[in-house]
């Protein structure tokens, strides 16, 4: 019998760190065959070369350039054109059985669509989310139309994905797979976790993880230099800045990171990428996870620390109760720093749950893959709600 082949596709550090233990899973059948497809900034020096990262764990069976030196619209739209291109040429040439993709960026959007030409079936994580200030939510709910098998990390989601004329047997909520990774890695140590940053923690501990909200014009140094200048107002605080993605403006927040990092050397340290490990290490000795990454309401809430969350970039999302909105000004910035550390909130972080889930998704969304007959799964039908 012929082994079915799963193509894997990841052009990020935070997806491919959400999808390690189901290719571990997919590896270790001894029924399917594991193809892994590298692209975006995985093969960037820029963004840390991070292919080589899952080297150390899997065979990376082709590698997609499609990265220009430009974050702009024209630039950016550019690289899709030559995702697709590279897409064409992988698929022509793994011919596998189906290709699975996580979540929303825009190499994930050329993939899928390249496979759906192809006539490739595609199963899809973490769709029906909302994300309103990122054009990540129309690459997503596309993504969700081209796609045959759905696993979302929530009813809600599971529900959404439905509404958009998906059929409810294709759909399947077995929460979110960041839980996962904090249930299966083993964690540094504070001491292991200090020793692998060069970095001594404070009395008191952020994370900053900052991305562009490609909805907004302009807006990314604004709002980033609102944060910077609430960072400069705290005292004994120590702070650990991962770098932003190769959205539009990425690299003017990364820019303005490496300034405020040289002038402040003995209390803050910046990172390219942190990887999974010592990234959800970090979650344990923080106080604070500060910014408008996805982590801060997927994974930050198992550790029952507090998350701000600034502006609009996971507007929509479900959210735990440590999580604090505030909006991307000085003044909303640092109350919400102060309420994070008022004794009345740490109180309530005890009790606080994730509402992703708790768990492992990764087995059982092998099993859906590998026993779902992808014969006539091509030919989809829409589910209308209404009719019913």
């Amino acid at each position: 019998m012929n082994k079915k082949k799963i193509c894997a596709i990841t052009g990020s550090r935070a997806e491919y760190g959400l999808l390690f233990w189901l290719l571990k899973e997919i590896e270790a059948d001894s029924d399917l065959e594991l193809q892994i497809i590298v692209t975006g900034m995985h093969l960037s020096p820029e963004f840390g070369l991070t292919y080589k990262e899952i080297e150390k764990e899997f065979k990376i069976n082709k590698k997609v350039e499609m990265l220009l030196s430009s974050d702009t619209p024209l630039g950016i739209s550019k690289s899709m054109g030559l995702a697709q291109i590279g897409f064409a040429e992988a698929y022509e040439d793994l011919k596998p059985d189906i290709v699975l993709v996580l979540g929303d960026r825009y190499e994930i959007f050329s993939a899928v669509s390249t496979a759906m030409i192809a006539g490739i079936p595609i199963a899809h994580l973490h769709g029906g989310e909302l994300t309103e200030g990122a054009f990540d939510d129309a690459m997503r709910h596309g993504i969700t139309k081209m796609s045959h098998l759905h696993f979302t990390a929530a009813d809600v989601y599971k529900n959404r994905v439905i509404q958009l004329g998906e059929q409810p047997k294709r759909v399947f909520n077995f929460g979110g797979m960041g839980i996962e990774n904090i249930k299966r890695l083993k964690l540094l140590s504070k001491e292991e976790f200090e020793k692998s940053i060069d970095f001594k923690l404070g009395n008191k501990n952020i994370l900053v993880t900052f991305h562009p909200v490609t909805l907004e014009n302009a807006t990314a140094s604004q709002q980033f230099q609102e944060l910077l200048d609430a960072l400069d107002e705290l005292q004994e605080t120590h702070i650990i800045f991962t770098k932003a993605n190769s959205d539009t403006q990425g690299r003017v927040i990364n820019k303005m990171i490496d300034l405020y990092v040289s002038r402040n050397l003995h209390t803050s340290i910046s990172f390219i990428s942190m990887g999974q490990l010592r990234y959800l290490s970090a979650l344990q000795y923080i106080d604070t996870l500060l910014g408008n990454s996805s982590s801060g309401l997927l994974e930050a809430p198992s550790f029952k620390i507090a998350t701000i969350n600034i502006g609009d970039r996971q507007k929509g999302r479900i959210k735990a109760s440590s999580v604090i909105d505030c909006e991307p000004n000085l003044a909303s910035i640092q109350n919400a720093i102060q309420k994070s550390y008022s004794k009345e909130f740490q109180k309530t972080l005890r009790n606080t749950s994730n509402p992703y889930g708790e768990a492992m998704a990764s087995k059982k969304i092998k099993e859906i893959i590998k026993n779902t007959d992808l014969n006539d799964i091509l030919k989809k039908q829409f589910y209308d709600i209404q009719g019913n």
